[in-house]
């Protein structure tokens, strides 16, 4: 695997992660302590995987960009609940 579809891969991997996180953030109170878990729990996952893929730490800023978009995105795949 070259470098940049290393990169790719862990994006992948960030956004994927972090969409159930981001359903789950949207249940919690606002920086509530299961609210910080929810946004931090995939941090050292991502860290991981860009370490052992010896990945440059400059790809960091990007992997960041992809978690937060994940847990957004996560956020307005919640279920909606129906007005009966």
């Amino acid at each position: 695997m070259t470098s940049i579809q290393g990169v790719i891969a862990i994006c992948i991997v960030a956004f994927i992660l972090n969409l159930p996180f981001g359903m789950l953030r949207t249940k919690t109170r606002k920086f509530s302590l299961a609210w910080m878990g929810c946004v931090h729990a995939p941090i050292p996952v991502v860290a991981a995987i860009r370490i052992l893929s010896h990945t440059s730490w400059t790809y960091i800023p990007l992997f960041l960009l992809v978690s937060v978009a994940g847990q957004i995105i996560g956020a307005k795949l919640k279920p909606q609940t129906t007005a009966e």
